[in-house]
């Protein structure tokens, strides 16, 4: 995949903040930023980053949200704020093996989706 200008940008936009950006919240930040890109260049280079596996889409009711990460991990979504941790768990090795002897399936990876409200003080 040849690297250009805007997906350069597209990139260390979403390298840097290093949390999960609509389209239009990619647009407006770089615009902000003094980067010259337009709406339909930062979805094709969205689409093109994503289809190489360089960056995660997330599908939610809101719309669609591009994260900085390609590997394989699960989600912590607040439920007041719709904010979305990337979170690194590892199941119990028991627990994937129950999961395989109900379903009939292997398991070879897994992401979780995990909902909730922060107990931290606010």
């Amino acid at each position: 995949m040849r690297l250009s200008r805007q997906r350069r940008m597209v990139l260390e936009l979403l390298w840097t903040d290093r949390t999960h950006l609509s389209a239009r919240d990619i647009f407006e930040k770089l615009n902000a930023r003094g980067r010259s890109i337009g709406h339909t260049s930062v979805y094709q280079n969205l689409e093109a980053l994503q289809s190489a596996g360089v960056i995660e889409c997330l599908d939610r009711a809101s719309g669609r949200l591009y994260g900085y990460r390609s590997d394989p991990h699960s989600h912590l979504t607040c439920l007041d704020s719709g904010t979305i941790q990337d979170i690194d768990i590892e199941l119990p090795s028991q627990l994937l093996k129950e999961i395989e002897a109900q379903t009939g399936f292997k398991i070879e990876s897994y992401t979780l989706q995990l909902n909730g409200r922060s107990t931290l003080e606010k």
